[in-house]
């Protein structure tokens, strides 16, 4: 199967665990569900949980326990876009090509949707269904709440927040965009990794990996942000500049920005080296993440 075709298999595959997991919008309390569905479902690439399976495929994981993983990611990222587009962080009113939750709704709803959103990830990654034994499982646990947490994802938005108005280092830059967007793009690999039962040595070989394609996401996205359009982004563009927040571009301007992400490419192939041709759908998931223009 080519990637394109695998793509679209783990992204319909994830699509429909997804709806399973999330609570009809026919029970009650039915507008807080109703918000947490649109936020969730009918968008976005589905990057998180591309990368836990091709991972987890590494070591020729249960696919359905990589569901289990890939969709208590998924289910934290889009809590994350919830909250992000609040009124109180980044105010956007654009999210995936659809108005964002709090606009939708009302923003009592979005938070609580977020809230939500971010507990059903650990209420689904808690299940037994989960084919790992009970110690790996409370492992992964630990794993996602501090890729989520003050020291992950949530510390990462508040160093963003910090940073309006200031130009930062690069030292600095780097420090927030590995917790902000870095931390829960290895928290996807090593639950992969962990429903195939990888090991310590195989596990710390992957998270250098993740480490580089985080930032490298980030470098993209930068650029992304200066040359795309709104419409093309499916989400603001632009918003950095406009709330004199410090990118890569900002820092290092356009050019050495996109020779610092192939320089983040190479590193990211370069960690792999180790799985040889069983790391293909994570060599072309990091081609992907380089090279995309939406």
């Amino acid at each position: 199967m080519n990637f394109s075709n695998w793509a679209a298999s783990i992204q319909q595959r994830t699509e429909i665990a997804l709806g399973s997991a999330l609570p009809s919008s026919q029970v009650s309390p039915t507008r807080l569900h109703e918000a947490m569905r649109y936020a969730v479902l009918g968008g976005g690439k589905r990057v998180r949980p591309l990368l836990c399976h091709a991972a987890g495929d590494l070591f020729k994981a249960d696919q359905n326990s990589l569901d289990t993983a890939a969709i208590a990611t998924e289910l934290i990222h889009a809590y994350s876009l919830v909250h992000d587009d609040l009124p109180c962080m980044d105010n956007d009113v654009l999210r995936r090509g659809k108005p964002t939750c709090h606009i939708e709704f009302d923003e009592a709803t979005a938070l609580l949707a977020g809230d939500a959103l971010q507990t059903l990830a650990f209420q689904v990654l808690s299940c037994r269904s989960l084919d790992v034994d009970l110690a790996r499982q409370i492992e992964m646990l630990n794993l996602l709440a501090t890729a989520s947490g003050s020291r992950g994802m949530a510390g990462g938005q508040a160093l963003d927040i910090a940073a309006t108005n200031q130009q930062l280092t690069i030292a600095a830059l780097e420090l927030m965009h590995i917790h902000k967007t870095g931390a829960l793009i290895r928290a996807a690999v090593l639950l992969g990794a962990h429903c195939g039962n990888a090991t310590p040595a195989e596990l710390d070989q992957l998270s250098h990996f993740a480490t580089r394609l985080g930032l490298l996401f980030q470098v993209v996205d930068d650029i992304l942000d200066t040359e795309s359009s709104t419409a093309t982004l499916g989400k603001t563009a632009g918003k950095d500049a406009a709330q004199n927040k410090s990118t890569y571009i900002s820092l290092l301007g356009k050019d050495q920005a996109k020779e610092f992400a192939v320089n983040l490419l190479h590193e990211s192939h370069s960690a792999l080296t180790p799985f040889g041709d069983r790391a293909l759908r994570l060599h072309e998931l990091a081609d992907f993440i380089a090279k995309r223009n939406f």
